[in-house]
């Protein structure tokens, strides 16, 4: 071979060797580049949103199905995102079941990866779940359950208590009876967390005021009859006769004593709390008079129209209850701190939350140490048929119940968080 020709055989080793070397550096870079994408999206996770909700029980139509939209709706106002990563939603039906909801809470935190909960409409399953979330370092957010337990004997430094409580509502209601002169009152009590503390709750209000209690019964939960225990109360002579229960036991009992001609009659029945919900389920013919403490109404302002009516076009020309107002605040507030801290930490997140100024519709609202968040309440009163101007017209306002008035003081209950 002559020496031109080892020359081009030459220079076509090294040129093949070069494209060899630029191919591996190129391969290399890639697979470095997909490693660092794969490890920032190991980092980067969802963050998830679990929904444990009465979805087909006695309080469906408080919370249920409502609930995950009302979450949803806070998230899509969230711009799907917070600290820069995606939001997913998972929701369950707990069947008013503490052992079962913390069942599923338990399989969302270790195998969902869920990073809160909110809804919890019924006591036990909120106090079960909120003590699984302090012992597993997760935030608990209580949109329905009204327990002051949450926020007293039972705080916990996870838990944000957004509903309204026991006492906020026999604030309201059981203070506006008694200032009525009712002098004497008979309990229908649900027997169970929620129906017992809202008992206590409004006997403490209703004795202040110089009255008293004169006799009290206890009937199950989703109960069909209440006729055995209405009669009771008829026979006690009591001036009011109080429902300490919620959702389709509160109208049940209600409907049932206008079938028997309690109501109209010299006793006044009234549920303690009542939605607006239940004014719908009874209808104003039945439900007109009654006291009823809210700490949302959808036509309150420009703020609650505007979330009702968007929430009202995604659910059947249903307006949202307080329950679902809530799940979309307590949502919005936590998504909000999220973002200010940078990180689902919980810690980080908490203190954010505590720091963060809390918008409930443009009412002020702010959590204080042990949990409890706090918002001004209005007390209503529901309207006649004539005096309504349209669907779900149904209040009257009578007055605006202060945080202060509303809330036990931190630490009354027992909590020793932020003494």
């Amino acid at each position: 071979m002559t020496m031109a020709g080892l020359n081009s055989n030459h220079q076509k080793r090294l040129t093949h060797t070069v494209l060899l070397s630029a191919s591996a550096r190129i391969t290399a870079s890639a697979i470095s580049l997909c490693l660092a994408t794969g490890t920032l999206w190991a980092q980067s996770p969802p963050i998830r949103i679990g929904v444990l909700g009465d979805m087909s029980g006695y309080s469906m139509e408080i919370g249920g199905p409502g609930s995950t939209l009302a979450v949803r709706m806070a998230i899509e106002d969230h711009n799907n995102k917070a600290a820069g990563r995606a939001i997913e939603v998972l929701d369950a039906d707990m069947q008013n079941k503490p052992d079962l909801a913390a069942q599923i809470a338990r399989r969302w935190y270790d195998v969902d990866k869920v990073d809160v909960i909110t809804d919890l409409p019924n006591t036990p399953v909120a106090l079960a779940v909120a003590k699984l979330g302090a012992e597993t370092k997760h935030i608990t957010l209580v949109t329905e359950a009204a327990t002051t337990d949450l926020t007293g004997a039972q705080c916990a430094p996870t838990t944000v208590h957004f509903a309204d409580d026991t006492n906020a509502v026999a604030s309201g209601t059981a203070k506006a009876l008694s200032e009525q002169g009712m002098k004497s009152w008979y309990f229908l009590t649900a027997d169970f967390g929620f129906g017992l503390s809202m008992e206590a709750s409004a006997r403490k209000v209703i004795e202040a005021s110089g009255a008293k209690v004169i006799g009290s019964v206890r009937h199950p939960l989703a109960a069909a009859d209440f006729s055995s225990f209405l009669l009771q109360a008829q026979a006690s002579k009591a001036d009011v006769i109080a429902l300490a229960n919620l959702g389709s036991d509160t109208t049940t009992a209600i409907k049932q004593a206008a079938e028997f001609g309690i109501s109209g009659g010299p006793q006044q029945v009234a549920g303690l709390l009542m939605l607006i919900s239940d004014i719908k389920a009874l209808g104003l013919n039945v439900a007109k008079g009654l006291w009823v403490t809210e700490s949302f109404y959808w036509s309150s302002n420009e703020k609650t129209r505007a979330f009702a009516q968007r929430f009202a076009a995604r659910n059947s020309g249903k307006m949202p209850t307080k329950a679902h107002a809530a799940n979309y605040a307590a949502v919005t507030h936590y998504l909000n701190a999220v973002d200010a801290a940078g990180t689902t930490e919980t810690k980080a997140v908490m203190a954010q939350m505590r720091n963060l100024q809390i918008d409930y519709f443009g009412r002020p609202a702010k959590l204080r140490a042990d949990g409890r968040v706090i918002y001004d309440l209005d007390l209503y009163r529901v309207k006649a048929p004539e005096q309504s101007k349209g669907p779900y017209d149904f209040y009257d306002h009578i007055r605006t119940i202060k945080a202060e008035e509303a809330f036990l003081p931190l630490g009354a209950g027992g909590c020793t968080l932020g003494q």
